[in-house]
């Protein structure tokens, strides 16, 4: 958790210097990714929304991975194609981040919408192969209580329920949809609710507790496994920081109302509970010490993936058609001869040769 915590810090200032275009961190939410890291098998497949990088952490994804995929360059296995923080990896059985838009025009004005919960019915149909395989193996997926507002959440969890998916549905209600508060997003008793009315086995966890969330996991993982049938957990956290690297929250939440929910921050509840336990002996010293070799990892494997090349214009053409189209040819054809004359206005020599 203090990796993830020095990760999402160094990032976030990151874009800010604009090393980076964009970031999301986790702050205040990092028991729910950790938790569910360590209470899942690592053979189950997870469908993340976009701020779970602590359950690929937890899965030994290493942070120069992370750096490459949020700079893009050569050495990030989606050649640059995704935003930053959209993460991926067959070998740790862990989806690619996906964020669609959906493109609409009125008035002779394009309007880009993002799309939520498009992950949570493709979690219900993995996890319906794998009870039709009788595989021991659940599918998981994150998303937040403004996502539960989305009929692919209804559709996913109906399927799942009569089908009998082994799924995981990981519900993170952090309070805020970017700006929109819980309070405008349903007037019942949280996301939980919903899950019982489609007769799905559901629990709710204080998302603050990491050993709270991941012996509610392991209990979850083994009712699915055993019956063959889906469950759903709410936590109950709070979004200390910003939505992502384009928000500014004290616009629609009050300091004090952050501040508030700092006291019971997931990083300071597990060291009172190791403390309390005698599993671990506080030292000022010694915490100060390996957060500082921590971010010092980070910082170099952040220059080395800044000064690594970006993938050449060329890529932009490969990997979809064996052979090229005439027009995205003549597309081809027109970007090259673009930079040919205006190159000097980009950072050409960043790019791979």
């Amino acid at each position: 958790m203090l990796e993830l915590e020095e990760i999402d810090i160094i990032l976030n200032m990151s874009q800010r210097q604009g090393k980076i275009s964009f970031y999301m961190p986790s702050f205040g939410e990092q028991a729910t990714t950790i938790g569910v890291g360590a209470g899942l098998e690592d053979h189950d497949l997870v469908f993340p929304q976009y701020r779970e990088q602590g359950t690929l952490i937890w899965r030994g994804y290493i942070v120069k991975d992370m750096l490459n995929q949020c700079m893009g360059n050569t050495h990030d296995v989606g050649k640059g194609r995704q935003m930053p923080i959209h993460y991926g990896s067959k070998k740790l059985n862990f989806v690619t981040v996906s964020s669609p838009l959906s493109i609409f025009f009125q008035l002779k004005i394009i309007f880009y919408l993002k799309l939520l919960a498009t992950q949570v019915p493709q979690a219900s149909g993995s996890g319906y192969a794998f009870r039709l395989n009788n595989e021991n193996r659940v599918s998981a997926t994150f998303f937040g209580e403004g996502a539960a507002s989305e009929g692919d959440f209804h559709a996913a969890l109906n399927f799942a329920a009569t089908l009998q998916c082994q799924t995981l549905f990981l519900c993170r209600n952090n309070k805020y949809a970017i700006s929109t508060h819980s309070s405008e997003q349903y007037k019942g008793d949280g996301i939980a609710g919903k899950s019982i009315g489609y007769g799905v086995q559901t629990y709710r966890v204080d998302g603050n507790d990491a050993m709270a969330v991941y012996h509610v996991v392991k209990q979850a993982r083994e009712y699915i496994v055993k019956n063959q049938k889906p469950a759903f957990i709410e936590f109950m956290t709070y979004r200390i920081g910003d939505h992502s690297t384009s928000d500014y929250s004290v616009l629609y939440r009050s300091e004090e109302e952050i501040n508030f929910y700092k006291q019971n921050n997931p990083l300071t509840r597990l060291g009172l509970y190791l403390k309390k336990t005698g599993k671990r002996q506080f030292d000022e010293d010694k915490d100060k010490l390996e957060r500082e070799n921590i971010r010092k990892q980070i910082s170099q494997a952040l220059k080395e993936a800044n000064e690594t090349k970006l993938h050449g214009v060329n890529s932009l053409f490969e990997d979809v058609y064996d052979n090229l189209t005439p027009n995205l040819k003549e597309q081809q054809k027109q970007l090259i001869e673009h930079l040919k004359e205006y190159g000097k206005h980009y950072k050409l020599e960043k790019l791979q040769q």
